[in-house]
């Protein structure tokens, strides 16, 4: 399995499977079939009504649509040409996060997807300070954490557009707060793999490096604690 379109990945991330893969090891298919879970509902309780809104990490537009049907003004940015191809309405921007560079600020910046998970620290502080630099003095930043037992929570599924989604492995590596993640999505007609470096973070560390980004908790806005809606610090 595998096509010719695949980007060149991120060390320790890899994907496999029909189509483009993209740095991150995901697959540019995967996504369009994946159906919206409660993410706008999420964002849409935290942020003012037709806010300005920069979409970190947007893929295929999953998240993005419904924001935009919501009345949003959004900004996707991903580094994938293959996933920005299916977004629409929005404007997007193709750029990694880490050096993204628009020189405007937004009512809300959006880090979903356990982003902040990155397993390097430094990428992850990267994405942090981009959220800074990119919020305005009055916004905020929402970002979407893993759940606080997912390393050992493993195996586990659950049925998505058709498919099924699981987490097959969390796998230790050198460092010991880094699970090397497997995820597979398997659907009746091909079979997706992605593997990707997750770091451990309890809520003390994911607050420290938020205050080294200039940013604070201001609410957890879910009950499991996994929305985060966090404002910039002087």
């Amino acid at each position: 399995m595998g096509g010719p379109a695949h980007e060149e990945t991120r060390r320790g991330h890899s994907g496999t499977g029909p189509g483009a893969i993209t740095p991150d090891g995901c697959a540019v298919e995967v996504y369009t079939r994946l159906p919206v879970g409660d993410e706008p509902d999420v964002i849409a309780s935290a942020v003012p009504a037709g806010a300005s809104l920069l979409e970190l990490g947007c893929g295929t537009g999953r998240v993005t649509h419904p924001l935009l049907e919501r009345g949003f003004a959004v900004t996707a940015v991903d580094e994938s040409p293959g996933m920005l191809e299916h977004v629409r309405g929005a404007r997007t921007v193709c750029s990694p996060i880490e050096t993204l560079e628009l020189g405007e600020r937004f009512d809300a910046v959006l880090l979903s997807s356990f982003l902040v998970h990155a397993g390097d620290v430094r990428v992850r502080d990267a994405l942090l300070r981009a959220c800074r630099r990119h919020v305005a003095d009055d916004g905020c930043v929402l970002i979407q954490r893993e759940g606080e037992d997912w390393h050992e929570r493993v195996p586990r599924e659950r049925r998505a557009g058709g498919g099924l989604v699981r987490i097959a492995a969390a796998d230790p590596t050198d460092d010991p707060r880094v699970s090397a993640v497997r995820c597979e999505y398997v659907f009746p007609d091909a079979t997706w793999t992605q593997t990707f470096l997750s770091r451990r973070m309890g809520r003390e560390e994911f607050e420290d490096a938020l205050a080294g980004a200039g940013l604070a908790v201001d609410s957890y806005l879910t009950e499991d604690r996994t929305w985060v809606r966090a404002l910039p610090t002087a």
